[in-house]
Order: structure tokens, then sequence, then C-alpha cells
């Protein structure tokens, strides 16, 4: 047997029908055999508060079960950094790009099955760093329109409109939108107004912002708009969507290990506020154990 015992950390509220997710998940545990547990979130920072508890038992052989969206993946891991304890990936949340990343089934049984039987891979992960405090992340850190996006989302309508939440909130910032300046320090200075520093491909679902990255990718690809236009960016988006947005006027794309953001705007990680710049971010190598299909 591969494992000595399971947790399965849930969000309840994730959206998607999640309890009754989760009631059917635990019915597919207990028929493998495996002693598990069930661990139900209830408000901010209980997944990363779990997982650290969990890591007590490091020496055990343990599986942990992220049920919920890219937020919950992104506590647990925070609890789970640099330990040996493998991350699996249940999808059920209001985004779950992490698992479209990783092309995890969206059927239960078969993303369980995954999680127990499938390979384990040393992921590399991005820490970023304000004056307040500092996370590490899986997937992307937004900055500028994409930050204050997320800023805006109203977090009553997520729980019953889920990622129409945050399409309506991109639309009302894009309306309104006064972009601020952000200096970019990586060897050399570059302006801009919007930046996504990538660590997966996909990008609010299924666009693929960084098509050239990994989550075994040793380095960030880099998305600069350099637009101040609302209308241009509106394009860049569209561009996105589409999968046209590299090469298009006032737009830069690159890769890096670390930079520095300097500015007064606001910051997502993982679909998730931040905080504001300025920021510090960079890679940090072999971080995580994170269940990945081959």
């Amino acid at each position: 047997m591969k494992y000595d015992k399971i947790f399965l950390i849930g969000n309840p509220i994730a959206g998607g029908g999640a309890l009754k997710k989760l009631k059917k998940a635990e019915l597919i545990l207990k028929t493998k055999g495996i002693p598990f547990e069930t661990l139900l979130t209830k408000k901010k920072g209980d997944g990363e508060l779990f997982a650290t508890r969990i890591r007590e038992n490091e020496k055990d052989r343990i599986l942990v079960i992220a049920a919920g969206g890219d937020g919950t993946y992104n506590e647990i891991a925070n609890g789970l950094v640099y330990s040996t304890i493998p991350l699996a990936i249940l999808p059920m949340g209001t985004t779950s790009v992490l698992a479209k990343e990783l092309k995890i089934p969206k059927d239960i049984k078969k993303a369980i099955e995954l999680a127990i039987n499938g390979p384990v891979t040393r992921i590399h992960l991005g820490k970023i760093k304000n004056k307040e405090k500092e996370r590490f992340f899986l997937l992307m850190a937004g900055i500028g329109f994409d930050g204050l996006a997320v800023y805006n989302v109203d977090l009553k309508k997520k729980k019953h409109l889920r990622k129409l939440a945050y399409l309506w909130s991109g639309i009302k910032t894009l309306i309104t939108y006064k972009p601020l300046k952000l200096k970019i320090h990586n060897g050399v200075s570059l302006k801009a107004y919007t930046v996504v520093i990538s660590k997966a491909s996909c990008y609010g679902g299924d666009f693929k912002i960084a098509p050239d990255i990994t989550l075994q990718s040793p380095f960030f690809s880099v998305f600069v708009s350099k637009t101040k236009s609302r209308i241009r960016l509106a394009q860049q988006i569209l561009g996105v969507i589409f999968g046209k947005h590299l090469g298009m006027k006032e737009t830069e794309y690159f890769r890096t290990e670390s930079l520095r953001i300097l500015g007064d705007s606001h910051v997502q990680i993982d679909g998730d506020y931040f905080g504001k710049t300025p920021v510090q971010i960079r890679i940090v190598k072999n971080a995580l154990s994170l269940v990945c299909p081959e």
C-alpha cells in the first residue's frame, strides 16, 4: 500500500455543489481500505493551518488531497511547502485552473484514483513578498489590472455566481480603469502598467497566457502590458482569450527566475487578493511534491 493515511482537506462552500461532492469522495475513499480523515475549512487560512499540522506526522506515508478551487490549493501548498508529503488535487471550486493545468479528471472517482496511484513530481513554486507578508504561489501573480479586478470581486456574488463574479468584476474594472505606472527591475528596468508572472501555462481557465511553461519549468514567463489605453488593454485581453497576445503592440514577454516590481498597484496570486506593490518575486526550486498525471 502506497499510503498509510489520507487527509482530505475540503472547502464545503467552494461552489458547484462542493459539499455533495465531498460526501461522494468520502464514500469512494472508504472503498480503498486506507484510513482517511476529512478536514473542512470554515474560514480563510484553515487550509494552510490543517496542512501545517499534518506535517507533524511527516515520517508517516501520508497523502493530502485538496478539494476545492485554486485558493484552497494555494493555502494547502503554503502549509506543505518544503515537506515531502504529496499534494493531490480534487477539483470542485469557482475556478480550478491548477486542475486544468494538470488535466485532472472532473469525474471524482477517476480523480481519486489518480490521487492515490498517480506519480509524484517535485515542482517549483513562486514566492512573492511585500512590506507586510510573503506567500508561495502555484500558478501566477497578476499586478495592475489583473490585481484590481480580483480586488473588486464581490465575495457574496462569488459564492453564487462563481466564475461569472470574476468576469463581471473584470468588465466593471475595465470600464473605470485608471492604470498606474509600474517599474520592473530584472537586470534592466522596464516600465509597464499590467504584469502577469506565470508559473503555469493556463490562466483563468482554458486560456494559455504562457504557452511555453509548465509547473516543472524552473523560471517564470512574464507577460507585460505597456499601454495606458483601456481600448488597447481590452484588445490585449481578447488576444489572451484567442491566443494572439504574444507579439501584440505595447506588450513584452520574457523569462526570468526573479524580479522586483515597484509602484502602488493591486496584486493577486492564484486568483486571490494579495496586497499592493512594491513586491519581490522569485522561483523556489523543488518546493512541493505534487501528484501529476504522466
